[in-house]
């Protein structure tokens, strides 16, 4: 299974998913002195009923949880943007 099945569906797992968008932004990073096989680089949008009435660091909690052993190994750097089922609805 490649990397990005793997996060999107540790993610699918953890959390109740209305949208998610995950791009491999490796490239950019490639030849960094830090990130000699030191895994990849990933951007996320999620919209989520999992992050209704969390503050944003507990939603990037989550997410971190949710993908578990795979940071610090196959992830590298995973930024995100987290949107509630509810901030997306109003919006």
């Amino acid at each position: 299974m490649k990397i990005l099945e793997k996060i999107e569906n540790l993610l699918r797992n953890h959390l109740d998913i209305e949208y998610i968008k995950i791009e491999d932004e490796s490239y950019k990073h490639a030849g960094h002195k830090q990130n000699q096989n030191a895994g990849g680089h990933f951007k996320a949008v999620i919209i989520s009923k999992s992050f209704n009435n969390l503050s944003l660091i507990d939603r990037h909690r989550l997410v971190y949880e949710s993908l578990g052993n795979l940071i610090g190994k196959d992830i590298h750097a995973f930024s995100m943007k987290t949107i509630s089922e509810k901030e997306n609805n109003n919006g």
